[in-house]
């Protein structure tokens, strides 16, 4: 196992409204290493969101801790935070006239500022991003004429120009036909595990998550479960997930069966 390059402490997630709290998760206490590809999975309002805005700093945690490759989670400076971790969101973002390679360049601008690319070496970063992506071809194409698919890849190719160790995704896979979910879930893995970045999605593709990813964070009934599916496989855990009326979980196969 590789270093850890995420950890969370007794972290308690939700929000606050003036003097009160709405906990949504507590007692989190889990790791995301290098070199990893790890789905976060739950029911719609079980938190998986809500995590992944309070580990990117979108919103505060309630209590505990979140450390950053060794830097805790009271990093003020957003320039700072953003060469440890970049996000890649579910919605479109409202990026026009610009082609896939300006996109995918402005992942340098922790780096560069707003004035674009300053050396020989940000150029080759963006080439070997897209390249890595899948996505050279398009490199002269406008984001606006891309398919949904390939625009996602083209937001991942900027998340990997950003050159942090940390990746998060929330719902990637979101709106793909079947065979783009399973190229960009493969991509993720190989991109994990070729260049050493630590990856956390959130996904409602279980039975991708099941096959593709090294661990799982598993929210349910207000508690984080986090292992390898074999581990959550043994505990319980997926099996009281996943388990009601016309489905359940095989453990020992680690497959979903419908009957």
């Amino acid at each position: 196992m590789n270093a850890p390059a995420l950890i969370l402490s007794n972290l308690a997630i939700g929000y606050a409204d003036g003097g009160s709290k709405r906990q949504i998760v507590d007692n989190i206490d889990a790791r995301l290493y290098s070199g990893e590809l790890v789905s976060l999975v739950g029911l719609n309002g079980a938190g998986k969101s809500t995590l992944l805005r309070t580990i990117s700093a979108f919103q505060p945690p309630l209590s505990g801790e979140i450390e950053y490759c060794g830097c805790d989670s009271r990093i003020s400076d957003a320039s700072q935070l953003s060469r440890r971790l970049a996000i890649v969101l579910t919605g479109r973002e409202p990026i026009h006239n610009l082609s896939v390679r300006e996109v995918v360049a402005m992942g340098r601008m922790p780096y560069t500022g707003f004035f674009g690319l300053n050396s020989g070496r940000d150029s080759r970063v963006v080439d070997e991003a897209m390249q890595m992506l899948g996505i050279s071809a398009l490199a002269d194409r406008m984001i606006d004429t891309l398919s949904d698919g390939e625009r996602q890849k083209a937001m991942i190719a900027k998340a990997v120009a950003q050159e942090t160790p940390i990746i998060l995704l929330d719902e990637p896979t979101a709106f793909l036909d079947f065979a783009s979910r399973v190229s960009l879930m493969q991509s993720l893995r190989t991109l994990a595990h070729e260049k050493g970045k630590a990856i956390l999605l959130s996904t409602h593709d279980l039975e991708l998550a099941l096959r593709l990813s090294d661990r799982l964070w598993l929210m349910d009934n207000k508690k984080l479960h986090a292992g390898t599916v074999e581990e959550l496989s043994q505990s319980g855990a997926l099996s009281a997930f996943i388990d009601n009326d016309g489905i359940r979980y095989d453990a020992r196969e680690h497959r979903i069966v419908i009957f």
